[in-house]
């Protein structure tokens, strides 16, 4: 997952990796816009996406409120099959809400 996840945020202008809190983190010159981490043990891909957006993603099944986030991430539980089509999108998403 990981792998996949790093090249989909690479891909994209401006972005670099940093290793901070003990899992990578995908941002721009403004800020984190996607990080892969484990929550409550579990796997998790965490975006930073717009209020009522989080709250729409939380309806769907996988995607739980990131602790950290303010409202502003939601995250979604990678320990299962993933839907890379909506991944891809939620990262660009992410991605053009820091830039």
């Amino acid at each position: 997952m990981l792998t996949r996840v790093r090249a989909l945020c690479l891909a994209l202008p401006g972005t670099s990796e940093t290793l901070s809190w003990g899992h990578p983190n995908f941002r721009t010159k403004k800020g984190i816009f996607v990080t892969c981490e484990r929550i409550a043990g579990r796997p998790s891909i965490a975006f930073r996406l717009e209020l009522d957006e989080v709250q729409h993603f939380l309806t769907m099944k996988g995607f739980f409120v990131t602790p950290y986030g303010r409202g502003r991430w939601v995250s979604l539980d990678a320990s299962g099959r993933l839907n890379w089509k909506l991944i891809t999108t939620l990262i660009r998403k992410s991605h053009a809400i820091v830039s």
